[in-house]
């Protein structure tokens, strides 16, 4: 930050790898223990997860895309929840209005902070696409023991105000290149959301991407955006649209399993693809590992990781932590 870069983040937790850089000179420590999204393999050749790394020397690092720390335009602006509506049995959706003097621009895919009570910080992907940014949507997860979550979930929160962070985060849309390639979303539960904005924006923009969403949740009633995506994949022919459930009923049709496993066996030629991939951290590993495996090149990858762990003061403090 000092030196004014923006280093390639995302989840903040050592979970997704968008932050992994190679340590060429210096040494470094983790004050939280060796991350999850860094493998023995990656280890031994000399991978680091920035977000979670410290330095104890000075450093000389090989990073895969650096901007100016001014380019995101990260601002921190008052709003007003609109509306909110239930989606499932823990999920559900605030509409967060934001000032009218206000321009607020962000990447499809990317996410805000929701900022609360002692410096305390609660991360949410926007699920609308960039041209409906005067009210952004919010899929938010009820989290046992989560402060923020639980309040939502029990109160009446129409017309309460916020303050909100953003935009943040690296895992966005990237424009096709000459070739065009088509689009692999994998999401799981709540992951959804990010992907949920980027297809939007590709369907909106006209833009000649043909996408394959897989979303992969425990039950069917755990499938709260099931009916927008059927008739959004209705209404966009480059849109194909797989649910997976991992517990399903007998009476379920549709695919079966972990949805990493069901992208992978109903997408030939994998490595013609542009990945991305939003949802638990155990998700995220698995799709980094097999889809590389499969001749999936890493610039080719892109990926959030969901930490759905209760905001806890702990929990926001190692956040606060690692957030530079």
């Amino acid at each position: 930050m000092h030196a004014g870069l923006n280093l390639p983040h995302s989840c903040k937790g050592g979970n997704c790898g968008s932050c992994r850089a190679r340590l060429l000179q210096g040494e470094i420590c983790y004050p939280n223990g060796k991350p999850l999204g860094l493998s023995d393999a990656e280890v031994a050749e000399g991978m680091v997860l920035l977000c979670q790394a410290r330095a104890l020397s000075d450093l000389k690092l090989e990073t895969y895309s650096v901007g100016l720390a001014d380019e995101l335009q990260i601002k921190r602006l008052p709003c007003r929840i609109e509306r909110t509506a239930i989606l499932s049995h823990d999920v559900m959706a605030i509409f967060l209005k934001l000032p009218a003097a206000e321009s607020f621009q962000f990447t499809a895919g990317q996410y805000i902070d929701v900022m609360l009570a002692g410096g305390r910080r609660r991360s949410f992907s926007i699920a609308s696409p960039p041209h409906e940014s005067r009210v952004l949507e919010l899929h938010v997860r009820k989290v046992a023991g989560g402060e923020f979550t639980e309040q939502l979930f029990a109160q009446h929160t129409h017309s309460t105000l916020l303050t909100i962070e953003g935009p943040l985060g690296q895992f966005k849309y990237r424009p096709a290149d000459a070739h065009a390639r088509p689009m692999l979303l994998i999401g799981g539960g709540t992951g959804l959301a990010p992907l949920y904005s980027i297809l939007r924006h590709v369907i909106k923009q006209g833009l000649p991407r043909d996408m394959t969403l897989y979303w992969g949740v425990r039950s069917e009633h755990d499938l709260y955006a099931h009916e927008d995506l059927l008739d959004l994949a209705r209404r966009a022919v480059t849109l194909r649209y797989a649910p997976v459930l991992s517990e399903a009923p007998p009476t379920w049709t549709g695919l079966t399993g972990w949805v990493h496993e069901a992208a992978i066996g109903g997408t030939p030629n994998l490595a013609d693809y542009d990945v991305y991939a939003s949802g638990p951290p155990a998700m995220i590993e698995a799709v980094q590992r097999e889809f590389r495996k499969r001749g999936v090149a890493t610039s080719r990858l892109f990926f959030d990781s969901f930490d759905y762990a209760p905001d806890t003061q702990e929990r926001h403090k190692m956040i606060a932590a690692t957030k530079a």
